[in-house]
């Protein structure tokens, strides 16, 4: 076998289990986990956000770092998802991993008007999830708390936009299980 078809397969086995989620969002194959992970953070604005707090809402939860390239190119297309589907029932919340302090973070998040809420979290967090293979990574419940989709890599909000838009649809009475 050539050797550059040795190589696209490797590629094609290496990028596979990364687009295949996306993949499966746009077009409904749900890849989440069906668990309903147990959240309880603090903001940056000092607000405690919990699982219970969060039910009845779409909410699309993003693990992301200040120091990660592919996270910082897509928090701004995370807040104008944000925005466009806010009344609609959408929360973005934004898990930051980073080990700075909060004032870093809050002073980062100013700069680019990221005005989603973000709490800092530790590997407990992560855990509550499922586990995150790496960042950022994006999951999205349906509104009684129900990982509905799972994500790796900078492609969510393109990816989970027509995902976001199909739980937003259902009615809070149907997605109650």
């Amino acid at each position: 076998m050539p050797l550059n078809t040795i190589a696209t397969i490797l590629v094609v086995l290496w990028l596979g289990p990364r687009f295949l989620p996306h993949i499966g969002a746009v077009l409904g194959i749900e890849s989440g986990d069906h668990q309903r992970p147990h959240l309880a953070v603090t903001t940056l604005d000092s607000v405690v956000v919990s699982d219970s707090t969060l039910r009845g809402h779409v909410v699309l939860v993003n693990f992301w770092a200040t120091w990660c390239l592919p996270c910082r190119a897509e928090m701004p297309l995370l807040q104008a998802m944000s925005r466009r589907h806010a009344d609609a029932g959408l929360v973005v919340l934004g898990l930051s991993v980073d080990r700075t302090t909060p004032d870093a973070v809050r002073q980062w998040l100013r700069e680019r008007n990221i005005t989603y809420p973000v709490a800092m979290v530790g590997r407990d967090a992560e855990a509550a999830f499922g586990g995150v293979q790496g960042y950022p990574t994006s999951v999205l419940l349906d509104r009684t708390g129900e990982v509905r989709y799972k994500v790796l890599g900078p492609l969510a909000m393109a990816s989970l936009e027509p995902a976001v838009r199909r739980l937003l649809n259902e009615t809070a009475s149907a997605s109650v299980k």
